[in-house]
C-alpha cells in the first residue's frame, strides 16, 4: 500500500499580516478533496510543526498537491503563501531507503509569484512500513497514525489474611471499642467484620483478596477503625506497606504472620498480619469462556511455548456508515487484536468504508486451548467533534479459537461483523484475516490434552463464584486504566468490548439461546431415545429384528461390547472427517437467538445496571423474570426429587419401600448368584423390547414404585 506523505517542518521570514505586524501562521495540506491542518502558532513568524500527513494513493483523484500557509483569523482565515508540487514528480522511497531530507520551498503568491518566506517541506510516496515520522492523527486522511503494540500489565493476586489486632485504646474511655479492619489498595477496598474489643483486643482470621498490576504504583492501606454509632466511625489506627515489600508465593506454602504498629498521635496498637502476592494462580482479566491466556502469575511456573500464531490484518468491506461528514456517510476504523498480555492496534484509516489495513502481527502460543479476539472500531477522536470524551464505537469482532486451526494452514477469510443493538442485529460489514497457528512442539501440545486447564493453585486452594467475579471486574479496570494511559490510548470502551465484561449480566436472549443450545446437546441422546423406542414398538419389523439378532451377539459374547462401542465410535469419526470445518468459526446470529429477538428483550439487555427505566416497564420485566425463573426453579426441582427419590430407597424415609427394596435386593442377589450373566442380560433386553401386543399402556411396576418413593419436597416451606 502506497501513501503520499507530507512532512511540514517549520517556516522563516514570513510576511505580517495583522495591523499589529503579528501572525498567527497555520499550514493546510490539501490534495483534491481531501485536507490536512497543522497546529496554529500565536504571533510567530518562524513556526515548527514537524507533522506529518499521510494521503492513500489509491484515493487520490487530483495531480496538484497544494501546501498553504494560512493566517488563524476570527472571521475568515487569511492567504499567506503557497508551494505547489506534481504528484508525478514526487521521489518515491521504499523501506529501508534512508529518510527523505526535508527543503526549503519559496512561498508564492495565488498568480504564482515569488514572496517573502520560506516553507520547510519533505515530500514523498512510500509505504505503510515508512520510519521516517509518525503520522500526525489530526486530519491526515488515510494512515493518521502508526500502529501500535500494547503490553498489559502483569497481574498478581494479593492475599491478606488479618489475625488480630491488640492495644486498641478507644476514642471514648467509658466504651468497650466495636473494631473492624478496613484495607484499601488503590479504589479496591474490602472490610472485616465487626467485633467488639472486650479485652482491647480483637479477633478477625479473615481473608481479603485484591488485584494489583506491576509496576505496583499503590500501597496496602490497613487501618482499624472503631464504629461509634451508625454511620461514625473513628480510626484507631493505620499502617502503610508498599506492595514491593510483600512476601511472593508461587504455592501454596504457609506464609508466616507478622506484628505491624498501627500509629496515630500518641498510641500505638499493632496488627497482626499474612500478606502475600500470590503468583500460582492466573489472574482472569476477562469472560473466562474466551480466555487469551491461562499462564499463573509467577514467571517460574511458565511452560516453553508450544507454537506461534501469526495474524494478518487485511482489510474490511461493506462496512456501515458511523458518522456524517460533509453530507456523507463515512468512517474512521481501526482494528484492535488481542491474545494474552500483548494488544495491537492497527493504524486509523480515515474516511474509507473498505479500508486496507495490511498488517501483520505475532504471538507466542502457551495453550491452544485459547481464543484471539479481533475487533473493528469507530475512531471517535478524529476531526473537530474528536474531543476526547465521546466514546469510539464499535463495529464488530471476531473470535477464533486457536484449537479450531490446522497446524501450519493459512486461513484467508471473510468474517462477518455482527453488532446486536437496540433496534436488532445488524451486519456491519466483513474483516478479511489471514491466520497461521504453526506449532514448534507437537508433543508439548499433545501433553497440555492431559493437564488441568487452570493453573494448580485454582484447584488446590479454589475461590468462590462470588471472589471470581468481584476479582475479574477489579483486574478489567486495572488493564482498562493502564492501556488508557499509552499514547494512543486504548479507550475503556474498547477493552470493555474486547474482554466482554458484561457477558454475566442477564439477557433474556442469552438464556434462550443458552437453553436452545443445551436441546442441541441432547438432541442426539433424544434421538437414540425416540430410536429405540421406535425398536420397542416394533414400528420397523425388520430393523428391530436386526436389533434383536446384535443384541444376542453382544449377550452371548458380553467381551465384545467395548469393543463394538468404541470402534462405532472411530467409524463416526471417520465418516465425519469429510464433513469437517473448512474455516474457523464465526459469530452465529441464529445460535445467538439474535434474528427474532423480541424488542422489548433488547431493550432490557441494553439497560444500564442499575436499571435506568420506568418502575411499571420494571414491574413488567421483574414479572416475566419471575415466570421464567419459576419454569427454571420447577426443571431444577424435579431433578432434585429424582436424585432424593433415589437415595430414599435404602434411607428408610418410607420403611415398606425401603423393606420391599432390600428384600428384592436379597432376591436378585441370590438370583443372579446362580443364573448365568447372558441369561439375564437376554431375558432383560427381550422384555424391553417385547411386541406392543405384550404391553400395557399403563406404567410398568418398577417405574410406579420409584415414583411413589418420597423426596424432600415435603419440607420445603
Amino acid at each position: 500500500m502506497y501513501f503520499l506523505y507530507v512532512r511540514v517542518v517549520k517556516a522563516r521570514e514570513l510576511p505580517a499580516m495583522d495591523i499589529t505586524g503579528s501572525l498567527d501562521p497555520f499550514v493546510e495540506v490539501r490534495i483534491g478533496n481531501y485536507k490536512g491542518i497543522t497546529r496554529h502558532f500565536d504571533k510567530n513568524q518562524s513556526p515548527e510543526w514537524n507533522q506529518v500527513f499521510a494521503f492513500s494513493k489509491d484515493r487520490m483523484q487530483a495531480s496538484i498537491l497544494d501546501v498553504v500557509i494560512k493566517d488563524r483569523d476570527l472571521i475568515k482565515d487569511d492567504f499567506v503563501g503557497i508551494v505547489r508540487f506534481d504528484i508525478n514528480e514526487v521521489p518515491l522511497r521504499v523501506p529501508p531507503d534512508s529518510p527523505l531530507a526535508p527543503e526549503w520551498y519559496r512561498l508564492e503568491d495565488k498568480k504564482g509569484e515569488k514572496i517573502k518566506g520560506e516553507l520547510m517541506l519533505a515530500v514523498w510516496i512510500g509505504t505503510q512500513a515508512d520510519a521516517a515520522t509518525p503520522v500526525d492523527s489530526t486530519h491526515a486522511i488515510s494512515a493518521v497514525m502508526r500502529s501500535k503494540v500494547y503490553h498489559a500489565p502483569r497481574l498478581w493476586y494479593v492475599r491478606v489474611n488479618i489475625v488480630e489486632a491488640q492495644d486498641l485504646v478507644p476514642t471514648e474511655k467509658n466504651r468497650f471499642p466495636d473494631v473492624y479492619a478496613k484495607v484499601q489498595i488503590g479504589n479496591q477496598v474490602l472490610k472485616t467484620k465487626t467485633v467488639p474489643a472486650r479485652t482491647l483486643s480483637a479477633l478477625w482470621n479473615e481473608d481479603l483478596l485484591f488485584v494489583a498490576a506491576e509496576p505496583f504504583e499503590d500501597h496496602l492501606i490497613i487501618s482499624v477503625e472503631d464504629r461509634v454509632s451508625p454511620g461514625k466511625d473513628e480510626i484507631i489506627g493505620r499502617v502503610i506497606i508498599p506492595l514491593n515489600s510483600v512476601e511472593r508465593r508461587a504455592d501454596d506454602r504457609i506464609i508466616h504472620s507478622r506484628w505491624f504498629n498501627l500509629k496515630k498521635e500518641k498510641f500505638s496498637s499493632r496488627i497482626q498480619l499474612r500478606l502475600c502476592l500470590d503468583g500460582g494462580y492466573h489472574v482472569l482479566d476477562e469472560s473466562t469462556h474466551y480466555s487469551s491466556d491461562l499462564r499463573p502469575t509467577a514467571k517460574q511456573l511458565w511452560k516453553p511455548p508450544i507454537g506461534v500464531l501469526e495474524l494478518g490484518v487485511l482489510n474490511a468491506v461493506g462496512l456501515h456508515p458511523m458518522k456524517t461528514r460533509d453530507g456523507r456517510g463515512t468512517s474512521d476504523t481501526y482494528c484492535v487484536a488481542k491474545y494474552g498480555h500483548k494488544w495491537v492496534r492497527t493504524r486509523t484509516i480515515v474516511d474509507n468504508l473498505s479500508p486496507k489495513y495490511n498488517e501483520q502481527y505475532t504471538w507466542e502460543v502457551f495453550d491452544h486451548a485459547t481464543v484471539l479476539t479481533v475487533g473493528v472500531f469507530d475512531n471517535s477522536q478524529i476531526g473537530e467533534k474528536g474531543n476526547g470524551t465521546s466514546k469510539d464505537l464499535k463495529v464488530g469482532k471476531v473470535r477464533i479459537r486457536i484449537s479450531t486451526l490446522e497446524t501450519g494452514r493459512i486461513y484467508t477469510h471473510s468474517y462477518p461483523l455482527l453488532v446486536l443493538h437496540p433496534t436488532g442485529v445488524k451486519k456491519m460489514g466483513e474483516l478479511h484475516l489471514a491466520i497461521r497457528f504453526s506449532c514448534t512442539s507437537l508433543a508439548n501440545m499433545l501433553y497440555l490434552y492431559s493437564c488441568p486447564l487452570l493453573p494448580k493453585m485454582h484447584y488446590v486452594r479454589p475461590f468462590s463464584v462470588t471472589q471470581l467475579d468481584m476479582l475479574r471486574h477489579q483486574a478489567m479496570n486495572i488493564v482498562a486504566a493502564r492501556l488508557g494511559r499509552a499514547e494512543p490510548p486504548l479507550r475503556k470502551e474498547v477493552v470493555e468490548y474486547m474482554s466482554d465484561v458484561d457477558s454475566h449480566l442477564w439477557s433474556m436472549r442469552r438464556s434462550k439461546a443458552n437453553f436452545f443450545r443445551l436441546m442441541t446437546v441432547f438432541s442426539g441422546v433424544f434421538a437414540v431415545g425416540k430410536w429405540f423406542g421406535d425398536i420397542c414398538m416394533w414400528r420397523n419389523p425388520i430393523t428391530t429384528v436386526l436389533v434383536h439378532v446384535l443384541f444376542l451377539m453382544l449377550v452371548c459374547f458380553p467381551e465384545l461390547i467395548l469393543p463394538t462401542v468404541f470402534l462405532y465410535m472411530f467409524l463416526i469419526g471417520v465418516w465425519n472427517f469429510r464433513y469437517r470445518p473448512r474455516y474457523p468459526p464465526h459469530m452465529n446470529t441464529r445460535i445467538s437467538q439474535a434474528e427474532a429477538v423480541h424488542p422489548d428483550e433488547l431493550d432490557e439487555e441494553f439497560d444500564t445496571f442499575p436499571t435506568s427505566r420506568s418502575p411499571d416497564l420494571v414491574r413488567m420485566r421483574y414479572d416475566r423474570l419471575r415466570s421464567v425463573a419459576g419454569r427454571i426453579q420447577t426443571v431444577i426441582g424435579d431433578l432434585a426429587s429424582q436424585g432424593e427419590r433415589i437415595q430414599a430407597l435404602l434411607s428408610w424415609r418410607d420403611p415398606r419401600a425401603t423393606s420391599l427394596f432390600i428384600t428384592l435386593c436379597l432376591l436378585s442377589a441370590l438370583v443372579l448368584y446362580v443364573t448365568p450373566f447372558q441369561a439375564v442380560a437376554g431375558l432383560a433386553g427381550f422384555y424391553i423390547m417385547r411386541h406392543p401386543r405384550f404391553r400395557h399402556r399403563l406404567p410398568c411396576v418398577p417405574i410406579n414404585f420409584f415414583r411413589r418413593l418420597p423426596a424432600r419436597t415435603d419440607s420445603m416451606l
